[in-house]
């Protein structure tokens, strides 16, 4: 690594082959900025930071540097549903219809929030016609274009990957039982009670502090403005998947992802932003009854595996959480639960050895198998 760019922060001699792999990540797996924090019980036993804030590689990572984390923000946004099953606001087997009456649409009536949060809902896409580019950051356009969608295959008879529908799923009914936004919910009664450095809908006041995301540019059309059609799927499956990922385009984050109108936005399944060390106090507080100890048990145990019909690979959830699996382990222990990013960040804890997990970047690597942060988990267990 650059000695222009040091890697700083803390860790603990028994930990030293996790410093190790985070240098090595930078020196063989072309990271540009991360830091990765790890608690074993009430022990921070890894806080470190390194690297570039920005794609030209003018700006350090600074200790409190924060970016965009995708999809650990689906199992935030899960966390969040279950605090408020736990003050009896929202009910896991009751149809999305008791708070949001017009999701029943379209032969929805039925669907509860368990379905949803298993990704068993059958709504991972909004189908055609395709919305205008940037309707993601509108939540209103959105729920509505939701609530009117017919469901892509029968409720709770498969499982498929809710990218970025997940979030608006729940956060409605979040919004309508609590009168609160999610974001607000988690800044409220999650986050800042935790002190855990993570957001949906990042302040403006914050944007300063917000590492470039070193996503593939693609061209963009600008809000309101028609957006190309696909070249047309060949089948009903290959049109939900192109569905899932471009309808509307940007929804997965592509060239919006560094702009204001993105970080102020709440789009719970794919822009919260945080550092690693609010990632995995997060997860502390889970291991610490932040969530009732049966609901929690019930939450990662799973609900949905096998071939996901949108990842074309095997998954594994619980309910909003992704379980450990062989293909993509959270650790060796069995009861290992967290959400992996795109990129490849990663947050998760492990009730048995008592690990607290959160790891960010700002480079995209890859999605599924990921050795920047496999390097880092092998090393967590190896320390251990």
């Amino acid at each position: 690594m650059s000695a222009a760019a040091p890697i700083a922060g803390s860790c603990d001699p028994r930990f030293t082959a996790v410093r190790e792999a985070f240098a090595g990540n930078f020196a063989l797996h072309g990271e540009i900025g991360a830091a990765v924090t790890v608690f074993v019980g009430a022990r921070k036993m890894v806080d470190l930071w390194g690297g570039w804030a920005d794609r030209a590689r003018t700006r350090p990572w600074a200790e409190h540097t924060l970016v965009n984390f995708f999809s650990i923000g689906k199992a935030i946004a899960a966390t969040c549903v279950l605090r408020l099953t736990q003050r009896g606001l929202l009910d896991l087997d009751a149809p999305v219809t008791r708070w949001w009456p017009e999701f029943g649409q379209a032969g929805k009536s039925a669907i509860t929030l368990r379905q949803l949060m298993s990704h068993r809902g059958g709504l991972p896409a909004i189908g055609p016609p395709m919305l205008p580019a940037g309707a993601m950051l509108d939540w209103g356009r959105m729920v509505e274009a939701l609530a009117a969608q017919a469901p892509w295959w029968g409720p709770g008879t498969a499982h498929g990957y809710h990218t970025n529908t997940f979030g608006y799923l729940l956060g409605e009914p979040v919004r309508r039982a609590a009168g609160i936004t999610m974001g607000t919910l988690l800044r409220e009664e999650i986050a800042g009670p935790l002190g855990a450095d993570v957001h949906i809908g990042l302040p403006k006041g914050e944007h300063a502090r917000v590492a470039e995301f070193c996503h593939p540019l693609r061209p963009t059309p600008a809000p309101g403005e028609p957006q190309p059609a696909p070249k047309p799927p060949a089948t009903r499956d290959e049109l939900m998947r192109a569905c899932a990922y471009n309808n509307p385009q940007g929804v997965s984050g592509g060239a919006w992802v560094n702009t204001e109108a993105w970080r102020l936005a709440e789009i719970p399944s794919t822009n919260g932003h945080g550092t690693a060390r609010g990632v995995a106090r997060l997860y502390r507080g889970l291991l610490e009854g932040l969530i009732d100890a049966d609901l929690l048990a019930e939450a990662t145990t799973e609900h949905a595996a096998g071939r996901d019909l949108i990842l074309e690979r095997p998954s594994r959830f619980g309910l909003g959480y992704q379980l450990t699996q062989a293909e993509r382990p959270l650790g060796p222990n069995a009861r290992a639960f967290g959400h992996f990013g795109a990129g490849g960040s990663l947050g998760f804890c492990d009730p048995d050895s008592g690990v607290a997990f959160g790891y960010v970047m700002n480079d995209m690597g890859p999605r599924w198998q990921n050795p920047r942060n496999r390097a880092l988990i092998d090393a967590v267990y190896r320390c251990i």
